[in-house]
């Protein structure tokens, strides 16, 4: 998620940019040389020439910055939600409670993981998932591995010492697998 995000950023910001560099050039252009303090920037001819706001264009014009407005809300909502856990309470049994850092579980989990045979290379990210934690891993494989081995391998071992050391009593998991692209050997 976190790279269309940031490609929808960029592509969002260019476009922002250009249209303000756009209005701002717009607006000097048409605009007389800078007459005082309270003088307004554009004159009311001015501004009736450049765009003639009468009936039912106005209502478009408020409709349309409503519709920019609700975009931008929209577009700092998703920069401010994070799926990903910075941290985890972990009952301690005395009833107190101790804090487990996300990405101390996150590097655990990938290091073991990553040992397994036939993974190549592996990322995981704590999530929140209803209201509990949960896991989501991507493991690529290497050419010779066998994914239903490697499902078993991570949903056994690695998710229970996770669990174990962890002290949650239930840890969801998502893994995907992917194959790296390799090419192909020259056969003589």
């Amino acid at each position: 998620m976190k790279p269309v995000l940031g490609t929808v950023n960029r592509i969002l910001l260019g476009l922002a940019g250009l249209l303000l560099l756009a209005a701002a050039a717009v607006v000097f252009a048409a605009a007389p040389p800078l007459g005082g303090r309270y003088r307004p920037l554009l004159a009311a001819p001015t501004r009736n020439r450049l765009w003639p706001v009468e009936g039912w264009t106005q209502w478009a014009v408020y409709a349309g910055l409503a519709v920019c407005v609700l975009l931008a809300l929209w577009w700092l909502l998703s920069q401010l939600r994070s799926r990903r856990l910075p941290s985890v309470a972990v009952d301690t049994g005395d009833g107190a409670f101790a804090v487990l850092r996300g990405r101390a579980l996150e590097e655990a989990v990938a290091a073991e993981a990553g040992a397994l045979e036939g993974v190549a290379r592996c990322r995981v990210s704590l999530r929140r998932r209803r209201g509990a934690p949960g896991l989501r891993l991507l493991l690529d494989l290497e050419p010779h591995a066998v994914p239903a081995d490697v499902l078993a391998a991570v949903a056994g071992p690695v998710l229970g010492r996770a669990r174990a050391s962890s002290g949650l009593p239930s840890l969801a998991a998502d893994v995907r697998f992917g194959v790296p692209a390799h090419r192909a050997r020259r056969v003589a």
